[in-house]
């Protein structure tokens, strides 16, 4: 079992992702930032990374959760990681026979980079 703390992220609708202009060009909403709060805080935990990464890259842009679950813990910390990512806007998921798929969602890649880029 990990000794990592459990962070408690607010649950960031897919549509919300792409919300903000750079950092550089004005000051960020209080709504905006803590959309974007919880997608980066979600990622700031090494096994969400790993996770994160495995999706993103995985062939055809989309990963069943048995291709990816390989990442020193246990299926259900899998299971707790993958929920957060859902519940950060970062992932979507589709239940497909006993296996659940996962995608990024859409625009938040493009919503992530357009924040800490210096020009729109």
């Amino acid at each position: 079992m990990s000794n990592l703390k459990a962070l408690e992220l607010p649950v960031v609708e897919p549509e919300a992702v792409s919300c903000c202009p750079p950092v550089t060009s004005a000051a960020l909403s209080e709504a905006d930032s803590v959309r974007m709060a919880a997608m980066f805080k979600a990622l700031a935990d090494p096994v969400r990374l790993r996770l994160f990464s495995r999706v993103a890259s995985h062939e055809g842009g989309e990963a069943c959760v048995c291709d990816i679950q390989d990442v020193g813990v246990s299926q259900p910390t899998v299971s707790h990681h993958l929920k957060k990512l859902r519940e950060a806007g970062l992932l979507t998921s589709e239940r497909r026979g006993t296996w659940v798929y996962y995608r990024v969602a859409p625009e938040v890649l493009a919503a992530m980079a357009g924040l800490l880029s210096a020009v729109r």
